[in-house]
């Protein structure tokens, strides 16, 4: 076999395992990007838990065929950038689409989310949702209020009557 053939099959195996180990994955025309803003972009997906990846078209669809991600050929034309999310669901494509509008420049394809193809909107539905830590402590304090109610409730009584002998004794 030839090197370039190796070549390409060590990248397939790459964006395979980059695919199997993300949470969510977007693909964006990244057309009119220049090198300070793929610089920043590439920067803040770092720090968000996620990666900015430019592949070639056919080896990301062998990887996602592979796979066994049934993706049409004409939605991988053009210039294509592939957004993967180790950390969670959310944070890349939150990173994302405040990319895409604020700089006007990427545009965003299609996605996928637990091995399934989904649409732009849904990624874009997926951004506005609050991140892992947000949802926990939310849930923590809805699991949390019966019970403050609870304590509430029953010091009532108490309450009330320290107020009534403190009255009383100010008197």
């Amino acid at each position: 076999m030839s090197a370039n053939l190796e070549a390409k099959k060590l990248i397939v195996e790459e964006i395979k395992e980059k695919i199997s180990k993300s949470k969510s994955i977007a693909f964006v025309d990244y057309r009119g990007l220049n090198v300070e803003l793929d610089t920043k972009i590439r920067k803040t997906f770092k720090e968000q838990g996620g990666e900015y990846k430019v592949y070639k078209n056919r080896l990301v669809l062998r990887a996602l065929n592979e796979l066994g991600i049934a993706v049409e050929e004409n939605q991988l034309e053009g210039t294509n950038a592939v957004v993967f999310s180790y950390k969670d669901e959310v944070s890349a494509p939150k990173v994302l689409v405040k990319s895409i509008e604020d700089d006007k420049v990427l545009k965003l394809k299609f996605g996928i989310v637990d091995g399934k193809v989904v649409s732009k909107e849904e990624i874009e539905k997926l951004s506005k949702l609050p991140s892992k830590e947000v949802l926990i402590a939310q849930l923590l304090s809805m699991l949390n209020a019966p019970a403050r109610n609870l304590v509430s409730v029953l010091s009532a009584p108490t309450r009330g009557l320290v107020v009534a002998l403190d009255q009383i004794a100010q008197k």
